[in-house]
């Protein structure tokens, strides 16, 4: 099997001889990859004394300057974009990427199929985890906290936001269910005609999601791997103060 590093030396190949995958194309492969970059991160050295007592509100000031910086740091593309990781009543996990579309005094808010694979295992389990990786400037959020649904009103009002073709798309996708090619635009097709001239309603099926943390950790990376790390934790539905702690990196 062909071997290929990135960024690297020639890898050692394999004793078994040499031998390549084909993709859909005809074209070879390589049967492995290593990675061998070292990129070495660079960022403002991040301090006990710098941070909010309130990680909601440290994030809310991370986001702020990942989206308008007021330095000569790089813009961050959609820094809203986020890993969901969510767990059946198993623990068998799973990660997807979403959008956060709220911050406020309760959590982080995103939205989606209330029928799709994530809202399933959300009410199997309802705990969850996000990550946020702004690799512009060498910046992380990991989050762990309870979830459960928003209210009808804030769906509502969220939904009447999205452009049009979202809105008819949250009525057509049967969201993580398996369909044939072409299913989905005849559905939006329908749909277009069933609301033609009316405004589009938010599906009964569709809405948002709430994390509301007790365990938030800011990373900002820093030369040879030695990163800063700070972690905010409290008991799980308490309202004080947040323990803060330094993590090893």
């Amino acid at each position: 099997m062909s071997t290929q590093h990135l960024y690297g030396t020639p890898a050692p190949q394999s004793t078994n001889g040499s031998s390549e995958l084909s993709n859909s194309s005809g074209e070879s492969a390589p049967g492995k990859l290593h990675v061998t970059s070292h990129n070495q991160y660079k960022t403002p050295r991040l301090l006990r004394e710098n941070l909010n007592p309130n990680p909601l509100i440290q994030f809310n000031e991370w986001l702020s300057l990942a989206l308008n910086p007021t330095d000569n740091s790089p813009v961050v593309k959609e820094p809203e974009a986020m890993t969901l990781s969510t767990t059946t009543s198993k623990g068998i996990p799973s990660g997807r990427v979403v959008l956060l579309k709220t911050v406020d005094e309760k959590g982080f808010v995103f939205f989606t199929n209330y029928n799709s694979r994530k809202s399933g295992e959300l009410n199997q389990n309802p705990y969850a985890s996000l990550v946020f990786y702004w690799r512009e400037i060498s910046r992380s959020v990991r989050v762990i906290g309870k979830v459960e649904k928003v209210t009808r009103e804030e769906s509502i009002e969220y939904f009447n936001s999205r452009p049009r073709g979202s809105q008819l798309g949250a009525w057509a996708s049967a969201q993580s269910t398996v369909v044939e090619e072409g299913d989905v635009a005849k559905k939006v097709e329908e749909k277009e005609s069933e609301f033609k001239d009316k405004n589009v309603e938010c599906p009964e099926h569709w809405g948002g999601w709430r994390v509301t943390p007790f365990e938030v950790e800011f990373w900002s990376g820093q030369p040879s791997r030695l990163h800063d790390r700070f972690r905010y934790t409290r008991a799980e539905g308490e309202q004080g103060e947040w323990d803060i702690n330094r993590l090893a990196p």
